[in-house]
């Protein structure tokens, strides 16, 4: 489970509770029911009006992205596969690796492994493996939208709400107790437009962004690691050419196994 994601939402519910409480702000006016309908049913509807059917279709895979932990091989041991590969075909050729195909788990990785296998040119598999890069930041960026426009609409039907509750409020001004309260009831809606669309929309298209570039990342790395194979680049420079995609932190990780591993040796 995708644990930030959980605390996020936690801390935003506490955030406005506590603050309500803070503020001297009666929690049950939280229970609007009217206020719910205009912002969630109108929020979902504007959805339903701006994308096709079936884009919508993937929103519960998308949520499942969101709370699952993101599986994502990790990149010092993707260059450990990687220098091992190369180090088997300079030895054996590339032939050599088909006994390594059904062992790897990525589709994309798998599919990169067997054209190069089979002895598809450079430009040619290159090509087809961006292409793929390309249709899939395209499917996130889809499925990131959605959640970003729903960001957008929710505030200002937020404020739609609060324009009905005050026409409702105005209606009756008999008693000044009943009109304050009315008013008040009105601007739920305002809190709850604003809340989900900045503490709950954007920043679930936030996160479905940055685990595509994660993503999108890896598998760069991945078409690298695969030319630099089909290329017959030496293990040592395939490692140098690999780690350019590392954070800081990354490196001192990899350089501290390989230190171990040598010291092993000897």
């Amino acid at each position: 489970m995708e644990k930030s994601t959980i605390i996020g939402i936690i801390l935003g519910i506490a955030a406005i509770t506590i603050g309500m409480a803070l503020k001297g702000a009666p929690l049950d006016a939280l229970y609007n029911p009217a206020a719910f309908m205009i912002i969630f049913v109108g929020t979902a509807a504007s959805i339903f009006m701006a994308f096709p059917m079936s884009e919508l279709a993937k929103v519960p895979k998308l949520f499942k992205i969101i709370f699952k932990k993101q599986q994502v091989i990790d990149r010092t041991e993707l260059i450990r596969l990687f220098t091992e590969w190369a180090s088997i075909t300079r030895r054996e050729g590339l032939l050599a690796l088909e006994a390594k195909v059904e062992e790897i788990d990525d589709d994309f990785m798998r599919n990169g492994m067997r054209m190069i296998i089979d002895g598809n040119e450079q430009d040619f598999v290159r090509d087809v493996l961006m292409e793929n890069i390309n249709a899939t930041e395209t499917r996130h960026r889809a499925g990131a939208l959605i959640f970003a426009q729903a960001g957008m609409y929710a505030p200002t039907l937020g404020v739609l709400g609060a324009v009905i509750g005050l026409i409702a409020a105005l209606s009756d001004m008999s008693s000044m107790e009943h009109l304050t309260k009315a008013i008040a009831a009105a601007f739920i809606a305002t809190l709850l437009g604003i809340f989900t669309g900045y503490v709950i929309w954007h920043p679930l298209a936030n996160k479905l962004k940055r685990l595509s570039e994660r993503e999108i990342q890896v598998r760069l790395m991945m078409v690298e690691g695969l030319l630099s194979i089909q290329s017959g680049v030496s293990t040592i420079a395939i490692g140098q050419k690999l780690a350019v995609f590392l954070t800081p932190a990354e490196r001192v990780k990899m350089e501290k196994k390989e230190e171990s591993g040598g010291e092993q040796k000897e």
